[in-house]
């Protein structure tokens, strides 16, 4: 029997961050799948969970926990597929320290990823993200920032991660404003600035004070601005934005609408996908290609630029006459 505890360690302090050098964002979302799993695994085996051993970690076990997170935990398929591609990462590096387990490992990596309905993403229109950006009120310290911020995530197209982890130094409010963004996978990018959204930073810096952390937006007692801290923010000054937008009543607005509603907004005015995907910093433009089913506007252009097939017209023959008879009374020009 193998203990977990000296595995799941290396696996998160040297083999993620130095080894493979990931960020530190990714080694905290695969240490929280984990945390779930080991949690599972330590109810189900009625054992502590820094007595667990790998060879209590078996095919049967993981499927039963991904069919828990869906029906107690709510979690969707998208969810239960990012915490099994977690738990298959960490069982390829048990492969090279754990050879004993290699058949268990390799029923493991055969669970397949769940298929699910791509749905449509949920986007805000312009007069919707103007009332949440008009929602502050601008004479109050608290209200410069949110204005800021929330304009930066909107009008930036930024990741929560990304606006939270903003920096003064990355931050250029000169003849051209811009931000140098550390976006996902350690993949920088210069990000112009809207003049507005220059305009409401430079208000909200004013205002920051000598606070000692080195984030460009921070919360009432000086530290970092938080993920959670944001997703407040937004959560109370869209409550606010209803008194202006009544179709704002009873939605749950999460910051990741706000980068969806600008991606949308760019792909109408640009009508370039790859401009879209430079924006956001998507590595893979087929990421982008989720828009182009958002947008009516695509769509319509290709059905005006076909010619018409002038097909003929015929009209339908009864061979009833009860079946006429309810034929014309059903026409629009009996009603």
């Amino acid at each position: 029997m193998t203990r977990l505890a000296p595995l799941i360690t290396g696996f998160l302090r040297d083999y993620m961050p130095r080894q493979r050098g990931y960020s530190p964002h990714s080694c905290e979302a695969y240490a929280h799948s984990h945390k779930l799993l080991f949690a599972f695994a330590s109810e189900r085996t009625n054992t502590k969970p820094s007595q667990l051993h790998i060879e209590q970690l078996d095919a049967a076990l993981i499927l039963d926990f991904l069919a828990h997170i869906e029906k107690e935990r709510g979690n969707g398929a998208i969810t239960r597929n990012l915490r099994l591609s977690a738990i298959k990462s960490f069982m390829r590096y048990v492969e090279y320290q754990v050879p004993s387990a290699l058949e268990q490992i390799a029923q493991i990596r055969a669970i397949p990823s769940k298929r699910y309905d791509q749905k449509l993403i949920r986007y805000l229109p312009m007069e919707e993200v103007r009332a949440i950006l008009n929602a502050p009120n601008l004479t109050t310290r608290l209200g410069l920032r949110d204005r800021a911020m929330m304009n930066l995530c909107f009008s930036g197209g930024l990741r929560v991660s990304e606006l939270v982890s903003a920096t003064l130094t990355n931050l250029s409010l000169l003849r051209v404003p811009s931000l140098l963004v550390d976006g996902k996978g350690r993949k920088q990018r210069s990000l112009p600035l809207w003049k507005d959204t220059a305009t409401d930073l430079r208000a909200w810096l004013s205002v920051r004070g000598n606070v000692p952390a080195p984030e460009l937006f921070v919360n009432a007692e000086g530290r970092a601005m938080t993920r959670a801290g944001f997703e407040y923010v937004l959560d109370k000054h869209v409550s606010k934005a209803v008194d202006t937008c009544p179709s704002l009543r009873g939605r749950s607005v999460s910051p990741h609408q706000l980068r969806h509603s600008c991606a949308v907004i760019m792909l109408q005015a640009t009508r370039d996908i790859r401009k879209v995907a430079l924006w956001l910093g998507h590595a893979d433009i087929r990421t982008t290609e989720t828009y182009l089913r958002m947008d009516a506007s695509q769509k319509l252009e290709a059905i005006e630029a076909i010619v018409p097939l002038a097909l003929r017209r015929g009209r339908f023959k009864a061979p009833d006459a009860l079946i006429a008879s309810l034929l014309d009374d059903a026409s629009p020009s009996s009603s």
